[in-house]
């Protein structure tokens, strides 16, 4: 998958398709896997959100700039136009995830939402419902049946919904400044912009303090640096 076919998770929907019904919190969903490791190998869709890079530089004790470096690749999304960083894939290990270590994910206990929900997908509307869905999966092997409220549960993605939700809210809002802006500033501008969202939203974190206020400290800026671009560009003659 093209760098230019991946962008911020949320931007672009699951649509209505009928394959993918939506799974009541009590409803019961299966899925064959044989503990292969292969859902880890040649994926280049795992976007991280801005809790997600948090997460696992809490994990790593490492700041932000050093993981994106080491672990990830970072670009602007052709339809969102905002600042995209996701997991880099090692070519010299047959396009395995970076953290993933003899079939087994190393970093666990931090891993990027999209690890933690499959095989379920999640769905956030522009009012902030969320809903899930479950996602073909034909790895084989065991076949392993789950409610939807226990799986969301065990793998601490009910917990954090909340910080989901509040930053895809986030950024499908930016996304449409951006979108709106990049018709009135030039290039260059538009470039800047996009490094200011990058910095707030992904480089200035900090994690040994909670993420949520640093999240609503970024909007807050970003809101008011867009402000100011959005006057200036109206002044122009």
């Amino acid at each position: 998958m093209k760098d230019s076919q991946v962008d911020l998770c949320g931007e672009i929907g699951r649509g209505e398709d009928e394959s993918f019904p939506l799974l009541a919190p009590e409803d019961i969903f299966e899925f064959a896997c044989n503990g292969c490791g292969g859902c880890c190998r040649g994926r280049e869709d795992i976007v991280l959100s801005g809790y997600d890079l948090y997460r696992i530089c809490a994990r790593l004790r490492l700041p932000p700039a050093v993981v994106i470096r080491g672990y990830c690749r970072h670009y602007t999304g052709k339809n969102s136009r905002l600042p995209v960083v996701r997991l880099q894939p090692l070519a010299a290990e047959h396009g395995n995830c970076p953290f993933l270590y003899r079939n087994r994910c190393s970093i666990h206990d931090a891993e990027p939402l999209v690890c933690a929900l499959y095989p379920l997908g999640q769905q956030i509307g522009l009012d902030g419902a969320v809903a899930y869905f479950a996602q073909p999966v034909d790895c084989g092997g065991q076949i392993i049946r789950a409610k939807c409220r226990d799986h969301l549960a065990r793998y601490g993605v009910a917990e954090r919904e909340e910080i989901d939700v509040r930053w895809a809210l986030g950024c499908i809002r930016l996304s449409k400044r951006m979108r709106q802006l990049e018709a009135a500033l030039a290039p260059a501008q538009c470039k800047m912009a996009q490094f200011k969202i990058y910095q707030a939203l992904y480089l200035s974190l900090e994690w040994e303090k909670p993420y949520l206020p640093q999240l609503e400290q970024a909007l807050c800026a970003l809101d008011a640096y867009l402000d100011k671009a959005a006057a200036r560009a109206v002044q122009k003659p």
